[in-house]
């Protein structure tokens, strides 16, 4: 019998480890121990076949359901088929977006003679100072770690242009695919491998970036990380238990709420967290707005000129969480919608990220057939979230299914590729509702509290490399996002990236924003006393109706 990985097959040999046939297959998978399950970096996911292969061993008992170390996992019987996933498989970058025009580059990094200096990074008096001789180039890394993937931009800050831009899956994945489960991962016997395994994978693409362009990992100097308040705070070590438990506060928030921080951003040196580029460099943590609503979205904001914006806007940061914005320089508040895994992969049985292979896009043509397009035209094995959208808004307007997200009578699934036996079924459809639910409840609510009619809005921004593919028109008629004209609905990409870029770039853009973030009010959906009754408006197919005014 064959082992399987993307629908390549090869033979099955005993003893051979799952690292072993990734070497055949050229997959790239992290390690730096030597294959002694030492580093916990060469995670993969079993999908088939578990059962036929080694038990785990002492290295591997932080892992959970069907995740195995790939230098550990070795073949047992070879009459069995073992299907296996690497966890950095490399996703589609997403390099359109919103790019500001208007900013002056002011580094705190910078090069003065044969010095490089580093200014202080709250504009107090303690810099600059001398951080180093100068190496040939002065170069800062800028992350946004989403639940889900994790993109870096490397920057030369002498000429403010992005030289190298990676991203890879979020490797954290073995502990849950949701803030939550992570959290409660985080907080069991085998707490720091969550920390562990997020630096270890950023030092890693670090050495591809730095082989790749025959440049060393000492003219790096500084690194600005944004994130979620869960995301950011356990790259940096935090306890993030607060986060999962009311009020839903960071210790971070917490400190500064209680007085005892000017800000929520942190700045921590490289040696400090073991982050391998310059040792005296600069990790910086991008301001967090409140409870689950982080830093990447303050980033968001500083990519879309919020700073600046005169007229009420609306901002939809879409994901494993999605965070609502509305409002302008003077007033805004902010939301955090639980949405889950569902459009991203998970959840839904052939749900898939946006990797080769995923059909993303999908209509009935005139004679009701189905018309597909596959992320890197080959044979599909799933379909991701633009797909999904399209998929339940054909569904809708062709009658195959109900605005309860109920087929006809006697029908449990719809093939949405029967050659490929791929289809949808009705735990999948529900598992779709709630996701949408949860994005429909953070707009409705937020919307409301504001109290604008939805005219009143100036534009819609998309950000995130989800909604970066969506068909607007498909997400607007399944209630996915607010019912503005369609020429109101801008995608800005990935916002939080080009943020953090702008972080990386201006010392005094990157204050701005920690002072700014200060004045968003923060909007708790789950004490709206209606909650309940517009979630369950929101698991329904059909546009969301315009907000009531606001009592």
């Amino acid at each position: 019998m064959p082992l399987i990985h993307d629908n390549k097959k090869i033979p099955l040999t005993a003893d051979k480890t799952l690292f072993d046939y990734a070497d055949d297959l050229a997959l790239r998978v992290p390690t730096s121990c030597g294959r002694t399950g030492e580093c916990h970096e060469c995670i993969v996911e079993v999908k088939r076949g578990k059962e036929a292969l080694s038990d785990l061993t002492d290295s591997e008992k932080f892992l959970r359901g069907n995740y195995r170390l790939a230098c550990q996992a070795a073949v047992q019987d070879i009459t069995a088929e073992i299907e296996f996933a690497v966890l950095r498989r490399q996703p589609r970058i997403l390099t359109e977006g919103v790019q500001r025009d208007d900013i002056e580059p002011q580094p705190l990094v910078y090069r003065e003679g044969d010095d490089v200096m580093v200014a202080s990074s709250d504009g107090g008096p303690d810099g600059p100072k001398k951080i180093d001789s100068y190496r040939g180039r002065i170069l800062g890394l800028a992350a946004d770690i989403g639940t889900t993937t994790v993109v870096m931009n490397l920057v030369d800050l002498e000429t403010a242009t992005t030289i190298y831009t990676a991203s890879f899956e979020n490797p954290q994945r073995f502990g849950g695919s949701d803030i939550m489960n992570r959290i409660s991962y985080d907080g069991g016997k085998y707490h720091g491998e969550m920390v562990a395994v997020m630096l270890s994978s950023i030092n890693f693409e670090i050495g591809e970036m730095v082989k790749s362009l025959k440049i060393r990992r000492r003219q790096i100097y500084e690194l600005v990380v944004v994130g979620n308040a869960t995301m950011r705070e356990l790259f940096f070590g935090y306890d993030v238990q607060p986060i999962g438990q009311k009020p839903y506060k960071s210790p971070v928030e917490t400190e500064f709420m209680d007085g005892k921080r000017k800000t929520t951003a942190l700045n921590v040196r490289a040696s400090d967290l073991g982050v391998r580029i310059h040792p005296e460099a600069n990790v910086y943590g991008g301001p967090l707005i409140g409870s689950h609503v982080g830093a990447d979205i303050a980033a968001d904001l500083l990519a879309i000129g919020m700073e600046k914006q005169e007229e009420p806007v609306i901002l939809v940061d879409v994901g494993t969480n999605t965070e609502v914005i509305v409002g302008n320089k003077d007033r805004l508040l902010a939301a955090s919608c639980p949405a889950g895994p569902a459009f991203e992969g998970g959840e839904v049985t052939y749900g898939m990220p946006g990797y080769d292979g995923a059909v993303e896009k999908f209509k009935f043509n005139g004679d009701g057939k189905p018309e597909i397009e596959v992320i890197g035209n080959v044979e599909p094995s799933g379909i991701c979230g633009s797909g999904l959208i399209d998929l339940l808004a054909e569904l809708r307007r062709t009658d195959r299914m109900t605005e309860l997200g109920q087929f006809p009578a006697g029908m449990n699934e719809f093939d949405f590729h029967e050659e490929n036996g791929l289809s949808v079924s009705r735990a999948d459809i529900s598992a779709l509702a709630q996701a949408k639910a949860a994005n429909y409840c953070g707009q409705s609510i937020v919307l409301r509290q504001y109290g604008l009619p939805l005219d009143d809005y100036k534009a819609l921004y998309l950000a995130g490399g989800f909604a970066n593919y969506i068909d607007v028109s498909n997400a607007r008629d399944i209630g996915f996002i607010a019912g503005l004209p369609l020429d109101k609905i801008k995608k800005v990409g990935n916002a939080s990236l080009e943020g953090a870029t702008i972080m990386l770039l201006s010392g005094p853009k990157r204050r701005e924003m920690e002072e700014f973030v200060q004045k968003i009010d923060h909007v708790e959906l789950e004490t709206t006393p209606d909650f309940f009754d517009l979630f369950v408006e929101g698991c329904q197919f059909k546009p969301m109706a315009e907000p009531a005014a606001a009592e």
